[in-house]
């Protein structure tokens, strides 16, 4: 009966194709609107046709009929200008006649589009042609209509100049104290503007701080936020000034805009910090370090209980952030975090997570009591909150609760995003290192998510997590291992797999049982593609040349990749087989007795001399970057051709780690970055590096004195600004220092001949030995002059001082031309700052790759031991200033105290090779003394124990 009825009103029924053809259809009208809803109103505009519509400005019946159609016109004149389709010079000059016309037009929406096209046109256009629209904005800002004011003020910020702007200062002056908190912000933002865009300009804006005090007792919330903001600048070189502002302000509470009481924290924080780093305040808590300290901290703790939160939120981060700030000054502030956790706004609390995060670094303790905040915030609908919420808790969670929060984290992984998850990992690991007794639950957590789903960025975290917990707590390194091995059964990153490998054959061997490794490792000749099968066999080489008793299995399953249809695979195959069979030919492995006593049982250790020892398992002296750079170096030095004899490691120059070594080494590093063997390699465009001692070869008198050891870093001699400017670079030979001295002449009217740098070498170390002098110096040229010093080798070095004063002579010249206006010139003396070579200048920075080996390898036969009192007050302070006499490279990370160090003694390995070629090992170690100082306790050692005592007194 329904059939019949819906064929009576003439429907059809219901079918398949007709619910695909509807859908159709509908696709086809959605896709048509959204196809017309894409297209640019400005698309394919023609400058042409836009400058001759244009024409419409000098109608005046159009412009008042059309204001709509004069707006249209500018906004096209403005997208040709951003989209690089400038107008030329003759058109600009008609454009802006044309626009000076629109002026007369009543229509608010036209003349703020007016405003617009000459503000953002103005720095583009020739200035004869913007000075045109002048006299119509000079007069908008006197006009009664506020809206029109504040928006000619706001223009002419952009196009006046000094000249222009003294006749103008009258009315910006009066605006800047308007009743209309519109023209008045226009004023304080315009003046803004004005004061960075020339310093004659900053001159008169300057004059105006009385109508800016002025304008900080505004009603208007933005004209007091602009106010604050013209105040600063104009005293931010004005430090009493600046403590004026903020005294007065902070005391007197008369700012209402939440704003402007934002900026006044910023400015207070910003005062406390500068009293500890110039030193004007005293150790202990940030409350009571100096009398502005106290009134700045007293100011902070008030505005935590403004009822808005923007500034509650302001005064609460920089407390946190505070230099010198003790525990219980944290207080108030964690107080109000805590309190923001639960806002209902999501911005709230990912800031107040984000802060209490990062003051969990160094205060983990204090944040503790938020943790059930934190717990109930892992649940957040706001991933960027629940991430940030885990990895505090991790840092402030005690040893009891990390099953339980490991438990939350392993159901919350899985729905969070690869790069959050980087981030909770990175956490696990240092709550490793805080708990070691934690490891295996630790690593087994970490290892459960290598086998889930995730991203090869994802998974590398992992595993770098897991290797640097290995190398830093040794206890997980027989477990990690084994989760390693499972890992790469089916890992699907072959970057990962060959790292993982490489690792197994160096880390493998040394452990209690290597043979259950072999397994995994030759699983992966087997099974896997052939860099992966390359990787394998070089670690089954390294198994079998580290444990003899493993050789004879290893070499069966090495000779089956002699026939592997990979190249390079095959090739370390072959090289394997060939150093295992003469090794065990050489020293064949005799199996102890079966009933043979442990202590009884030799080592599984090669012999000194084992071929595949040597082969696989000796590292080279220096990486390959360094070799490189040291070949270079030897090319470049004079009369290398002619060197007789083999070319061994200890012939080659030494070289100096670079910057990026020097901060790796010193443990500067981040982290995540020193987690270190598993971040794939940055590919940089390759720099050329300019040997600095070039200049010292190419001058034949200087190339003579021999091979270049090391080059210092340029020493300034003058101020930036002086006169003459000169710096000095110290070029360390065996038996001769070269002083490069670079002098600049800055004196245009000026040309200086016969450049030299005498100094007064009054010491037992050195004597001048030679000068070469720059022949002439012209205007803003930087030309080099030496000076040689003969060390007397038998002499031990000690840090000696040279007075230094510059000699030329003075020729003066025409500044446009460069010719002589003088006959002759007159000899001049210039005096500079005194320079100083001390022994860390023969020292070159050069890390080792296991330092616990060399220096037991060094011995202590030429061993010195020394013990001083140092006068620091920060035990960081005395670590960098060791370093920094010794000029030796730390090693093993041990160049920087690691956070939450609590004041243990911390303990320095230092490497380095001086002048001559001997390498140079020191330990020392610094400590704390209560409150007197610090204590330093210093072993050297060397191949020649007085370059070990050298190196020594240098801290005395």
């Amino acid at each position: 009966m329904a059939d019949n009825e819906e064929q009576q009103d003439g429907q059809q029924p219901l079918s398949m194709q007709g619910i695909l053809r509807e859908v159709q259809d509908l696709a086809e009208k959605f896709k048509d609107e959204d196809g017309e809803m894409f297209v640019s109103p400005y698309a394919n505009l023609e400058k042409a046709a836009v400058l001759q519509e244009a024409r419409i400005f000098n109608d005046s019946q159009a412009v008042r009929e059309s204001p709509r159609k004069c707006c249209t016109v500018i906004a096209q004149l403005l997208h040709l200008q951003n989209t690089g389709q400038f107008m030329s010079g003759t058109e600009a000059t008609e454009v802006f006649f044309g626009v000076t016309k629109l002026f007369m037009s009543d229509d608010a929406s036209l003349r703020r589009m007016v405003y617009l096209f000459i503000k953002e046109v103005a720095e583009t256009c020739n200035p004869d042609d913007v000075i045109i629209v002048t006299s119509s904005l000079t007069k908008d800002m006197t006009c009664d209509v506020d809206l029109y004011r504040a928006n000619a003020l706001r223009v002419l910020a952009r196009i006046v100049d000094a000249a222009m702007l003294g006749a103008i200062e009258r009315y910006v002056k009066q605006a800047v104290v308007d009743s209309s908190g519109m023209v008045s912000s226009a004023a304080l933002v315009s003046a803004l503007h004005l004061f960075d865009a020339a310093p004659e300009n900053a001159s008169i804006v300057k004059r105006w701080i009385s109508e800016c005090t002025e304008a900080t007792s505004s009603a208007n919330d933005m004209v007091q936020f602009h106010a604050m903001q013209l105040l600063y600048q104009i005293k931010a070189h004005d430090r009493l000034g600046i403590s004026k502002i903020v005294q007065q302000f902070s005391q007197r509470n008369s700012l209402k805009s939440p704003m402007a009481i934002v900026l006044l924290i910023r400015y207070t924080t910003k005062l406390m910090h500068d009293e500890v780093t110039e030193g004007r305040a005293q150790a202990g808590s940030i409350q009571h370090a100096s009398p502005m300290c106290e009134s700045g901290y007293q100011f902070l703790e008030s505005s935590l209980r403004h009822k808005t939160e923007m500034v509650s939120y302001e005064a609460a981060k920089l407390m946190c952030g505070l230099p010198q700030v003790e525990p219980q000054d944290l207080s108030p502030a964690i107080s109000v975090l805590q309190m923001f956790l639960s806002n209902p706004k999501p911005s709230i609390r990912f800031a107040s997570m984000k802060t209490l995060a990062q003051v969990a670094h160094a205060h983990p303790r204090t944040v503790s009591k938020c943790n059930e905040d934190l717990e109930a915030l892992i649940a957040d609908s706001n991933r960027s909150i629940a991430t940030l919420a885990i990895t505090t808790l991790l840092k402030t969670g005690s040893e009891n609760s990390i099953d339980r929060l490991l438990k939350q984290i392993s159901t919350f992984l899985t729905d969070i995003a690869d790069e959050y998850k980087i981030t909770v990992v990175r956490s696990l690991q240092q709550l490793c290192l805080t708990y070691p007794s934690k490891h295996r639950v630790i690593i087994g957590f970490l290892s459960n998510f290598l086998r889930e789903e995730g991203g090869f960025e994802f998974k590398r975290s992992i595993v770098s997590g897991i290797v640097s917990l290995m190398r830093k707590v040794p206890e997980t390194t027989e477990s990690s291992l084994l989760h390693l091995c499972e890992f790469i059964e089916d890992c699907e990153f072959t970057m990962l797999s060959t790292q993982i490998l490489n690792l197994l054959g160096d880390m493998g061997p040394e452990t209690s049982a290597p043979a259950r490794y072999i397994r995994f490792v030759y699983n992966r000749v087997i099974l896997e593609n052939a860099a992966v099968r390359a990787a394998a066999v070089s670690a089954l080489a390294k198994f079998a040349a580290k444990c003899p008793s493993l050789r004879s299995s290893v070499m069966t399953l090495l000779k089956r990749s002699l026939v592997d249809e990979d190249d390079e695979t095959r090739d370390r195959a072959a090289v394997a087989v060939r150093m295992l069979e003469d090794a065990m030919e050489k020293y064949p492995y005799v199996a102890p007795p079966e009933d043979a006593e442990p202590e009884d049982i030799p080592k599984d250790e090669p012999q000194p001399d084992d071929p595949a020892s040597v082969a696989f398992l000796d590292v080279m002296p220096i990486s390959f970057d360094k070799l490189e750079r040291s070949l270079k170096a030897y090319t470049a030095s004079p009369g290398w051709e002619n060197v007789g004899g083999q070319l061994t490691f200890s012939s080659l120059p030494v070289v100096e780690d670079t910057a990026a070594e020097l901060r790796k080494e010193s443990g500067m590093v981040e982290e995540n970055e020193a987690a270190g063997a598993f971040e794939p390699p940055v590919l940089e465009e390759p720099k050329e590096k300019v040997d600095p001692a070039a200049v010292i070869y190419a001058i034949p008198e200087l190339a003579g004195l021999g091979r270049v050891f090391r080059t210092s870093p340029p020493v300034e001699l003058t101020e930036p600004e002086a006169e003459y400017v000169v710096r000095c670079i110290k070029h360390i030979c065996d038996e001769h220092v070269v002083l490069q001295f670079q002098v600049q002449n800055t004196i245009e009217d000026q040309r200086l001949d016969n450049v030299t740098v005498q100094i007064d070498a009054d010491s037992v170390v050195f004597e001048v030995a030679g000068e070469i002098a720059a022949e002439q110096i012209k205007y803003g040229d930087m030309e080099n002059c030496f000076t040689v010093l003969q060390r007397n080798v038998d002499s031990p070095l000690s840090p000696s001082t040279f007075a230094c004063e510059l000699h030329f002579s003075v020729m003066q010249v025409d500044p446009t031309t460069g010719e002589e206006e003088g006959d002759v010139g007159f000899e001049e003396e210039y005096p500079l700052e005194d320079l100083e070579v001390t022994t860390s200048d023969f020292m070159a920075k050069v890390s080792v790759p296991d330092f616990r080996r060399a220096w037991e390898t060094m011995g202590n036969a030429h061993e010195v031991m020394e013990k001083f009192a140092l006068q620091f007050k920060k035990q960081e302070e005395a670590v960098k200033a060791v370093v920094d006499f010794l000029g030796m490279q730390p090693c093993d990370g041990t160049g920087q105290i690691k956070p939450n160090a609590g004041g243990k003694p911390h303990m320095l390995h230092l490497s380095g090779v001086f002048v001559g070629g001997r390498s140079v090992l020191a330990r020392a170690q610094v400590a704390m003394q209560g409150d007197s100082g610090v204590v330093l306790k210093i072993a050297v050692r060397s191949e020649d124990e007085g370059v070990s005592r050298m190196v020594a007194d240098c801290i005395s």
